[in-house]
């Protein structure tokens, strides 16, 4: 049984999976499930979201950007059941490929988003979901999707140098 820092962080990732699954299924899901698929709320709170944030890579979502919106839905959202169970028991060695896979994928896939926020021209977007104008405006929703990109790499670190999960220790115990 993990202790320690490995328990927290096995409780972290718990937490982000299990969120996840409403984030997924009603608001990222909005740009590839039909409009009667999602409860009026969901899509007002997103499009308050929009408003709020400027995030106007979900209000107005680039043709580039809909296949990770499918990934999204397709790949990933089986996975959130499974990386809540795993890290909420904990010690569940047998999640380290697939988690290792799932956060590759998804660091990899939030670099060119991070990228678009940072340096897109937003000024011919809607006028009623605008992006963000300012550098302080690319970084508040820079900071909304940088959690998508810090847990995933602490899931790969975790992964790759925990004995917990790279069987070191049971390497150790056969050489011994």
């Amino acid at each position: 049984m993990a202790t320690g820092l490995l328990r927290v962080l096995e409780w972290v990732f718990c937490i982000y999976f299990a969120t996840h699954i409403p984030i997924t299924l009603f608001l990222d899901g909005q740009q590839v499930f039909p409009e009667w698929m999602i409860p009026q709320i969901f899509i007002d709170v997103n499009h308050q979201y929009q408003r709020d944030f400027k995030d106007a890579v979900i209000a107005n979502a680039p043709e580039w950007l809909m296949p990770f919106f499918w990934d999204e839905v397709l790949l990933q959202l089986p996975f959130f059941f499974v990386g809540t169970y795993a890290f909420y028991k904990g010690s569940c060695s047998w999640v380290r490929v697939p988690c290792l896979v799932y956060a590759v994928h998804v660091a990899t896939t939030l670099q060119p988003i991070m990228a678009y926020i940072l340096l897109h021209d937003f000024s011919d977007e809607s006028p009623e979901y605008p992006g963000p104008a300012t550098l302080e405006e690319r970084l508040k929703l820079l900071a909304v999707y940088m959690p998508y990109f810090i847990i995933p790499v602490m899931m790969i670190i975790t992964m790759v140098f925990s004995s917990e999960y790279n069987g070191s220790d049971e390497r150790k115990q056969k050489l011994y």
